[in-house]
């Protein structure tokens, strides 16, 4: 069977799909920030799905993910007859073979050329690395990139050892403090999940800290490109 009506509830496969099959793409969560021009019906957010409106749309599949969206939405969905395909993505090796099964199996579409650049570009292995880094992805409660995470595995393919890799909790809180005494050489702070700016994060930290992108950071996608081209250093 050929997908053809698709409802996606991950920013990064939404991304992924409209750059594949944008006729067979039929609605997102509102945090489906790219494309930008992306035209479909929306369905509220990842944590709280409008479920009615997604019954409403007919999807041959909804696209989720274990840690982005609710068990509890994923299993209402499937007692209400919806094919709900959930990915687990926690390196950027696991992403690709998501997408592998995602087109291969599950919406009968051809694999995108991106998917292979994107494969092309991130084969190998791991450089040396050359700054340890700590990832902040909130505050308030300040929280960071533990061990087992897609950043986590992107950042050290990217030459950046991050200092809470060993730590027992995937995004471990910590305080101002802690952090500034965690033995980084600087503080990368994206602009999402929380959106850090120069205002709002460096100044709370004695150490060096980086503004960098959420997207190219933490997505699983066409980003992947870009990704390797505007955050990998020589």
């Amino acid at each position: 069977m050929t997908a053809g009506r698709v409802v996606s509830l991950v920013p990064s496969i939404t991304e992924a799909l409209a750059a594949t099959r944008p006729e067979s793409l039929v609605g997102a969560t509102d945090w489906c920030t790219h494309p930008a021009d992306l035209d479909v019906t929306r369905v509220r957010g990842t944590k709280n799905p409008d479920l009615a409106k997604i019954l409403a749309l007919a999807p041959d599949v909804v696209v989720a993910n274990k840690e982005e969206n609710r068990e509890l939405d994923v299993r209402r969905l499937r007692e209400a007859g919806v094919d709900v395909w959930v990915s687990e993505i926690e390196s950027v090796p696991a992403a690709f073979a998501a997408y592998d099964e995602l087109f291969d199996d599950v919406l009968g579409w051809a694999r995108p050329d991106w998917l292979e650049e994107a494969r092309a570009l991130w084969a190998g292995p791991a450089p040396e690395a050359t700054r340890r880094v700590a990832i902040a992805i909130w505050r308030d409660p300040w929280m960071v990139v533990g061990s087992r995470t897609f950043t986590g595995d992107l950042a050290r393919r990217l030459g950046l050892a991050n200092v809470y890799d060993g730590h027992a909790e995937r995004y471990p809180r910590v305080e101002p403090g802690e952090l500034d005494a965690c033995g980084a050489d600087v503080v990368l702070l994206p602009d999402e999940p929380y959106l850090f700016t120069a205002e709002d994060g460096p100044e709370t930290l004695a150490l060096p800290t980086e503004l960098v992108s959420g997207r190219l950071l933490t997505w699983y996608g066409p980003s992947l490109i870009a990704a390797h081209a505007s955050l990998a250093r020589p």
